[in-house]
């Protein structure tokens, strides 16, 4: 099922498919796409959830309670048939609970809730986890939305940056691809007192960008001329990757909000030890706020 949203304020528009609660598209007044629109030879999706694991396990296999699971990179939402709810013209929620398929990959009950809501050019995305079962729960949460980049014909993906809600003064953990691990030994890209990191297909010689330690919970990707793009509010999640297929040279650009992340070098097997992990008591519940505001430069 495909749910329109609309907002009256602006005119923008989105579209959420309930295989995934996936974003498909987002468009402003003058018909402008802003989101990748899942080109299978690139990359099929377009927004997936991320739960309850971001990126890859350990060969694929994680423990919970001593017990060894099979783990799909990312989790297994983003093929999973959500109920949809339209609530308004504006708000849509989406809900998955845990049944038989879920615990083949994870043991936990869960109530997962997206709710989408596109209110005065921001559309915003609150996530929200209950623990439905009797014993305590663990997880991790992540976003993966993918961005149109560049939006115009004629404009080059080097035209466009990253511009961060502080300063910062820190590096990016490198993904080893022969291990298929983030290593925090190894430092990658360099952010030296700065809010600007100017893109290029480089960067993601070797997978995505992975930051652990920024202090900013905005980042821009905008046009360094035209000041067109879009921003990103994570309030909720600390850590954030970027992610663009290296190979394809493709008009995309994926801004990832993580609770969690790929294994790392320096975590075992027990789901429980990851970084970032996520921990509910029987009958408690977390949520996860987050918006995209898509920028449009003043006229003069």
């Amino acid at each position: 099922m495909i749910i329109t949203l609309t907002d009256s304020k602006t005119g923008f528009c989105a579209f959420v498919d309930s295989t995934g609660a996936q974003l498909i598209s987002l468009k402003d007044t003058k018909g402008r796409e802003y989101i990748w629109q899942r080109d299978p030879a690139v990359w099929s999706f377009c927004s997936p959830l991320l739960f309850p694991s971001v990126g890859n396990c350990r060969k694929g296999r994680t423990r919970f309670d001593g017990q060894w699971y099979d783990m799909p990179k990312h989790g297994f939402c983003r093929d999973a048939d959500f109920a949809a709810e339209q609530t308004a013209a504006d708000r849509a929620v989406f809900r998955l609970s845990s049944d038989s398929r879920t615990r083949r990959f994870y043991p936990y009950d869960f109530l997962l809730s997206l709710t989408y809501t596109l209110k005065d050019g921001i559309l915003s995305m609150d996530y929200s986890v209950e623990n439905t079962g009797e014993g305590e729960s663990c997880y991790c949460i992540g976003s993966h939305p993918g961005f149109v980049c560049p939006l115009e014909e004629g404009e080059r993906f080097e035209d466009y940056q990253l511009e961060f809600e502080r300063e910062e003064h820190t590096s990016s953990m490198v993904y080893n691809l022969d291990t298929l691990e983030f290593d925090p030994m190894i430092q990658g890209v360099v952010l030296d007192h700065t809010r600007i990191l100017p893109l290029s297909y480089e960067l993601f010689k070797k997978d995505a960008i992975y930051f652990d330690r920024l202090a900013s919970r905005k980042v821009s990707v905008v046009h360094r001329d035209t000041r067109r793009g879009v921003q990103v509010s994570y309030p909720d999640f600390e850590t954030v990757a970027f992610w663009t297929p290296y190979e394809k040279k493709a008009p995309l650009l994926c801004v990832e909000p993580w609770n969690g992340s790929a294994v790392r070098s320096d975590e075992g097997d027990d789901f429980i030890s990851r970084h970032h992990v996520q921990v509910l008591n029987p009958g408690a519940k977390k949520s996860y706020h987050m918006e995209i505001q898509i920028l449009v430069p003043d006229k003069k």
